[in-house]
């Protein structure tokens, strides 16, 4: 069922969304050589701790996980491509770094993620990041009242096979509002013209994933958490939480 917020919700929404932003901006300001994946983790508790908000990441467990995801952030390095599992990996020189979190603020959810490079960038890692920041940004643009979600999804892919990336088929964007994936499900290529309307107070996380190797095959790692790409190449993730509106797309995720 999709659910349709009011204006209040969504300024509700938006309180978690900046928490979320506080929270992976704060992430980001930790992120050094040396570092390790866990001390982000416990950056970004600080911040929902300090806000008062809970965590839709922690203990989160769907169909396909063995275990309970035991973060508030997914970290994922270098050729993981999303729900990266932040334990004791120091950050090295050169490390590409995909953060995605979560907040829940008063019964309302904000989810977003960043990709950035740790001490000396790789130009291709740089060039990837600029093309999932790209993908991102077609979608946003696309998520208009009167346009159809394949129109979100087609500018999404358009970007993404332009910049010869490849994208896990299975993995994309979600409604979100009161849980974290909500309907309707946001794919990362499609049609356009396709698909649900799109209509005010529809509120969708959008989240293109690019492997910079151009295939979409994925592997999983022995955590049944951590994807990574299956050809080796460095992956990319970038997410903002996004509302439908009548005076165009509001991101309820930025800082």
């Amino acid at each position: 069922m999709v659910e349709i917020k009011s204006d209040g919700e969504l300024d509700a929404m938006r309180e978690a969304g900046r928490v979320v932003a506080r929270a992976l901006a704060a992430v980001r300001e930790a992120a050094a050589v040396g570092v390790r994946l866990r001390e982000l983790d416990e950056a970004a508790r600080a911040v929902l701790g300090e806000a008062g908000a809970t965590s839709p990441f922690l203990g989160y467990r769907p169909p396909f996980a063995p275990t309970p995801f035991p973060a508030v952030i997914c970290a994922s390095v270098n050729d993981a491509v999303v729900h990266g599992i932040p334990g004791d990996h120091r950050l090295a020189d050169g490390d590409l770094v995909s953060i995605d979190c979560g907040a829940q603020v008063d019964g309302w959810t904000g989810d977003s993620a960043i990709s950035f490079t740790v001490g000396t960038a790789r130009p291709a890692d740089t060039e990837l990041i600029e093309a999932t920041r790209r993908a991102l940004d077609a979608g946003i643009a696309a998520a208009t009242v009167g346009n159809r979600m394949g129109d979100i999804s087609h500018a999404i892919g358009t970007v993404a096979r332009a910049a010869r990336c490849g994208m896990p088929a299975e993995f994309g964007g979600h409604g979100i509002g009161r849980r974290m994936h909500e309907d309707p499900p946001v794919p990362n290529e499609g049609r356009p013209g396709r698909g649900l309307p799109l209509r005010h107070g529809l509120v969708l996380a959008i989240e293109p994933m690019l492997m910079a190797g151009g295939s979409d095959a994925y592997v999983t790692d022995p955590d049944g958490w951590t994807l990574r790409t299956a050809d080796g190449s460095r992956a990319a993730h970038i997410e903002h939480t996004v509302a439908i509106t009548e005076a165009g797309p509001r991101i309820l995720t930025l800082l």
